[in-house]
């Protein structure tokens, strides 16, 4: 008989259970559950309660595409500040310039390659006036440029200096009177609603910022000593990838031994022919790694009357229009105007007016 004050103790153990080592097994959890928890610590990035999102193709391409369009806008936001912080026109050039025109319906643009003694590629030794050494008229729309390049050797009347070479112009009254000039000379109802002053001593920075330009040299050149090219200039017939310096070069052929039958015509072909390398290495897929350094350095180029919004405009169309076709003013008669100038007909001059408005 027990005593109640001295109970007695249970005649069974109690046991109390351990944790089992691999967790349950029933339906709860059971072998999947198991093996679900094993693949979560096997993919991090496998997404569960409170765990990462998981890295799928789509996640991969939005990412890719809003770092895009980051790279894109830091571009485009370099082009405008150095678009502002550049030199415009003088007032000579500005007021010389016809209204109207737009980067979307069409519009003229005068392109003036200069030389200003300046730069790795200019003899800096040679004195005198800047002269324009190009003279190319654009008419751009968006999804259609057409060129038309204008000798420096054809004869013109220039305002207030009588009949000359027209790239004397530049040298007597600036772009101004270049504008004016061309207006006379072309007629049949042509206005430049805009200029364009290129400074050779920039430009192959600009070609560099690129990567480089490839050309399609249609007959090989062996030109003797010009500017910085004290060796002369070389270059072999066929495709050829050209630096900044070199494609200048290319641009300013005064002279070629390997053909001699060559003149100012076919250096204007040269100089399109630029114009089509540069449009080309904008639309290639490697140049978009370099997008910001293109965007700045374009506007340090130029001088123009156009604002950042008018040059991204023209820059635009240079992209989505197409620009390999060359077209050039043809003489009539080589070296027969005065001072040795070449004469352009009339007919001549119409027929390419017309081709360059798409009339």
């Amino acid at each position: 008989m027990s005593d109640p004050e001295h109970p007695r103790k249970p005649d069974y153990k109690v046991y109390r259970a351990r944790r089992r080592r691999f967790g349950s097994l029933g339906p709860a959890g059971g072998l999947e559950g198991l093996r679900e928890r094993g693949r979560r610590r096997r993919d991090p990035l496998s997404r569960g309660p409170g765990g990462p999102a998981a890295l799928t193709p789509g996640r991969v391409l939005k990412w890719l595409a809003l770092a895009a369009l980051g790279w894109c806008l830091l571009s485009l936001v370099l082009f405008i500040a150095s678009a502002q912080v550049q030199k415009g026109v003088d007032d000579g050039a500005d007021s010389a310039l016809a209204s109207g025109g737009n980067m979307i319906t069409g519009s003229n643009v005068l392109v003036l390659g200069s030389d200003r003694r300046a730069g790795d590629s200019i003899d800096e030794s040679q004195t005198g006036p800047a002269r324009a050494d190009s003279i190319l008229v654009l008419h751009a729309a968006f999804g259609s440029v057409r060129k038309l390049s204008i000798p420096r050797d054809s004869a013109a009347e220039i305002p207030g200096h009588g009949a000359q070479k027209i790239n004397a112009a530049y040298a007597l009254g600036g772009a101004g009177l270049m504008i004016d000039t061309v207006e006379g000379f072309l007629g049949n109802g042509l206005e430049i609603n805009h200029v364009v002053e290129v400074d050779f001593a920039d430009f192959p920075e600009l070609i560099d910022a690129l990567g480089g330009i490839t050309v399609n040299n249609k007959s090989r050149i062996c030109s003797p000593p010009f500017d910085n090219f004290y060796k002369g200039f070389r270059l072999r017939k066929g495709e050829r990838k050209l630096d900044g310096e070199r494609a200048l070069g290319f641009a300013r052929v005064r002279k070629n031994r390997c053909a001699p039958a060559e003149d100012d015509r076919d250096r204007a072909a040269r100089q399109q022919e630029v114009l089509t390398g540069i449009r080309d290495r904008l639309l290639s897929p490697t140049t978009f790694v370099r997008l910001p350094w293109v965007s700045w350095q374009a506007p340090k180029t130029i001088e123009t009357d156009m604002g950042s919004a008018g040059l991204f405009g023209l820059f635009t169309d240079l992209v989505t229009g197409n620009t390999n076709d060359s077209n050039v003013l043809q003489f009539s008669c080589g070296g027969c105007g005065p001072a040795g100038a070449a004469l352009v007909a009339d007919s001549e001059k119409r027929a390419a007016v017309e081709k360059l408005l798409g009339r």
